[in-house]
C-alpha cells in the first residue's frame, strides 16, 4: 500500500480518524508521531470513537499504557492498548515496563505515542503516522506502512 497524507481539523478530526482507520485497520500496531501539542492523543480519542469504544480514552504520559475495549464485528470485544512512551528514557525501560508484552500480544491492537523512543521494539508490520502542525487549527498526517 502507498503512503498516504490525511489534511484535517478539530472539526473534521471525526472524518479523518475515520479514513485512517481505513487504511491501517488490518495492522495491528499503529505508531503516532508528532511534536509536542501536535494532537496525538486527541487524534487518538477520536479514532478510538470511531472503533467503538466507550471506555474513557485519556492520555497514558503517567500510566504508560491504557487499556480500552471495543465491540468486534464477528462478536466478542477486542482490546487496544494506548501507550506512551514520553517518559521513557530507551528500549530497555520500555521492556521492563512491560510494554513489549503489549506489541506481542497478536490479539491486541496498539496505538503508539512517541515512537522513535524505542522503535526497533515495534514488530512488523506497523502503520507509521507523522502528525504534522500546519497552523494552530490545521493538521496534516502522513501515513507510512512498515
Amino acid at each position: 500500500m502507498a503512503d498516504d497524507n490525511i489534511h484535517y481539523t478539530l472539526g473534521t478530526i471525526k472524518e479523518a480518524a475515520a479514513q485512517l482507520w481505513q487504511r491501517v485497520q488490518h495492522y495491528r500496531i499503529i505508531a503516532f508521531n508528532g511534536d509536542m501539542g501536535a494532537g496525538k492523543t486527541t487524534f487518538i480519542h477520536a479514532l478510538c470513537e470511531h472503533i467503538g469504544v466507550t471506555d474513557n480514552v485519556s492520555s497514558p504520559t503517567y500510566a504508560l499504557i491504557n487499556e480500552y475495549h471495543f465491540p468486534q464485528k464477528a462478536g466478542g470485544t477486542g482490546i487496544i492498548y494506548h501507550m506512551d512512551w514520553y517518559r521513557l528514557k530507551d528500549a530497555e525501560e520500555a521492556v521492563n515496563a512491560g510494554i513489549e508484552d503489549c506489541l506481542l500480544q497478536q490479539n491486541a491492537i496498539c496505538f503508539v505515542e512517541w515512537p522513535d523512543i524505542a522503535v526497533q521494539l515495534l514488530p512488523h508490520p506497523y502503520a507509521w503516522a507523522d502528525i504534522n502542525i500546519l497552523s494552530p487549527t490545521e493538521r496534516e498526517m502522513s501515513i507510512k506502512f512498515i
